[in-house]
């Protein structure tokens, strides 16, 4: 790879990266190069003014998103996004959402500067399982259960058929868990007002095996582990390095 688009992958953009390099202030490897042409190894480190730089091909994060952001990278009319909570660096990179989650919903994002990784995952070919936390009005019992288990027919379109496990049921409020391979528009809401249940809090917290983290605050973000990227890439029968 050229030494100037290396560089401009950490946030400069290419005319910057090409005057850092051509002013000597920038080291591939421990060596001064002064050529933005030259010929680098991917994933290295690289040094620019004093300060090191880990350069990786792609950039994987989970978010925990709060009510009331958008899950985009912006938005026209100045509301609040997923993007907001990342570093200049990463949006420089490219990254963004793997799939929406509504306004009003809470939980895991997922987002990757590795554009066919995202559409696999968000692919129905893929049937990749996430999994919500959902509180809802009434008493949901055996009947709610087997109506997800066969699909649920909308005008626009029948859901495939999800697991709804009950977690707690009261005459007033129930809590559950959702399992769907598909997201389609406002999808769990509507599956759950089908069975006449109207949500009141839903939470995605699982996508694949991939967890949303307990110890990130509503707001806060990760990097994914090494990990948590092969299984995403052996999921979607992807080459990790390729």
């Amino acid at each position: 790879m050229r030494l100037d688009k290396l560089v401009s992958m950490i946030g400069f953009t290419r005319s910057e990266a090409k005057k850092l390099i051509v002013s000597g202030r920038v080291k591939a490897e421990g060596t001064t190069l002064r050529d933005p042409g030259a010929n680098v190894k991917e994933d290295i480190d690289i040094e620019i003014g004093g300060e090191v730089f880990s350069v990786k091909k792609h950039i994987h994060v989970m978010i925990h998103k709060p009510a009331g952001v958008l899950t985009a990278t912006e938005d026209g009319k100045g509301a609040k996004t997923v993007a907001d909570f990342l570093p200049e660096v990463f949006l420089k990179r490219g990254i963004g959402p793997v799939g929406r989650l509504d306004k009003d919903v809470t939980g895991l994002v997922l987002m990757t500067t590795d554009g066919q990784l995202a559409h696999r995952l968000i692919s129905p070919r893929w049937e990749v399982t996430k999994r919500y936390r959902a509180k809802v009005e009434g008493r949901l019992d055996d009947a709610c259960v087997s109506a997800f288990r066969n699909g649920i027919a909308f005008k626009d379109f029948t859901a495939k058929p999800a697991e709804l496990e009950i977690l707690s049921a009261e005459d007033h409020e129930s809590t559950c868990l959702v399992y769907v391979t598909e997201g389609k528009f406002h999808q769990v809401k509507r599956m759950l007002q089908a069975v006449g249940h109207p949500v009141i809090h839903l939470h995605r917290e699982k996508i694949a095996m991939i967890e949303l983290d307990e110890n990130l605050s509503e707001g806060q973000w990760r990097e994914l582990t090494q990990s948590e990227i092969r299984e995403l890439y052996v999921l979607t029968e992807m080459n990790e390095n390729g």
